[in-house]
């Protein structure tokens, strides 16, 4: 991997810029490890060794929110030992495993409980090895395609500038006749994406809301507009577009406001943008841990997490979330897909959940 230019320091300090580095010593075996290095030490940025990725046990902070504050601005470079792949229904087969946590601020984020202890910025440069095991994947359901999701521990756009990673995925997949690769974002970082190789084989997505959700309830993340301009720019070269419409929440003046994110779509994503356009739709769901942790973390948010206008829908896996009562959910889906429809004919809505 090269040593990085000018022009890719410049568009790291656009974008996020960790106030800590944390560095396993074998991830400096590696061309990423070292290239991560060069660009800290360049810039400044403090930096610790530490045994492993997984246990960062010295942060600063007097207090546990002080601390999570920290956390968030923390990046922690090392090795994923773990190339068992997570399944990832219904967005994909597999979640296929490039980085861990978010410099996001998301109030209502399910990272809030499942990375809970641990909410630092986990990158993982052993490339090669993450590749290999996602080639052992795809051939072992060949002739099937195989679907990897990159976005279901992380928001890797916010990290690309850094890491590079996406981009090797996507041309690594691009080779790949039964291999797909799929990631969310809600930032804006696409540059060095665009003329990547995909071969039509990557959708990247964005997450979209109402102004009032992304207002109160998305801090650290990209504007609506930034999400959009990033949109149309990803569909002008060529790749499979989506949006996520998540989470959908019950507000005052929702339908005007989700009517809007549709109508706002419509007039600034150029034509070619609707060609395969996907939806995915996932109303606001919280457990009680979830808004224990989050009623700690942001003292002052607006979510409503109350229990008792909810409906408790079991998972999968014995654990259940509360989510809205059959009567608000199914008023949320018919509303915000008939918008869809007027605007985008064409287009697929892969699921509400």
């Amino acid at each position: 991997m090269p040593t990085l230019t000018v022009e890719h320091q410049d568009r790291i300090h656009s974008s996020f810029v960790p106030d800590l580095v944390y560095f396993e010593p074998s991830a400096l075996d590696y061309p990423k490890g070292k290239r991560i290095m060069e660009w800290v030490q360049t810039s400044g940025i403090p930096y610790r060794m530490t045994t492993s990725h997984n246990r960062i046990t010295n942060l600063p902070g007097g207090t546990e929110l002080e601390q999570y504050k920290i956390a968030k601005r923390t990046l922690v470079v090392g090795i994923r030992k773990t190339l068992k792949f997570d399944p990832s229904k219904p967005s994909a087969e597999y979640a296929i495993p490039i980085a861990t946590g978010c410099m996001g601020h998301c109030h209502y984020c399910y990272l809030q409980t499942t990375l809970g202890a641990k909410p630092y910025i986990r990158v993982y440069v052993n490339m090669d090895e993450i590749k290999q095991a996602a080639k052992g994947y795809i051939d072992e359901r060949a002739p099937e395609n195989t679907r990897f999701e990159a976005a279901c521990t992380s928001d890797p756009v916010g990290l690309e500038p850094i890491t590079g990673s996406l981009r090797e995925l996507i041309e690594f997949m691009a080779d790949e006749e039964h291999g797909r690769l799929r990631f969310v974002t809600k930032f804006h970082y696409v540059d060095s994406l665009l003329d990547a190789r995909h071969n039509g084989h990557t959708r990247i997505r964005f997450s979209v809301n109402s102004k009032y959700v992304i207002k109160h309830f998305e801090p650290a993340t990209s504007r609506f507009e930034q999400r959009i301009e990033a949109a149309g720019k990803v569909a002008r070269a060529g790749y499979p577009l989506g949006f996520i419409i998540a989470p959908i929440i019950w507000h005052e003046g929702w339908q005007e406001g989700y009517a809007e994110l549709l109508r706002s779509l419509a007039d600034t994503l150029p034509k070619e943008a609707a060609a395969g356009l996907t939806f995915e739709m996932i109303q606001h769901r919280f457990t009680k841990t979830a808004k224990n942790v989050i009623e700690r973390r942001y003292p002052k948010t607006k979510l409503e997490m109350d229990i008792d206008k909810r409906k408790y829908k079991w998972g999968r896996w014995g654990q259940g979330k509360y989510v809205y009562p059959d009567e608000q959910a199914n008023a949320l889906r018919l509303f915000i897909s008939e918008r869809i429809f007027d605007h985008f004919p064409d287009a697929t809505i892969d699921y509400f959940t």
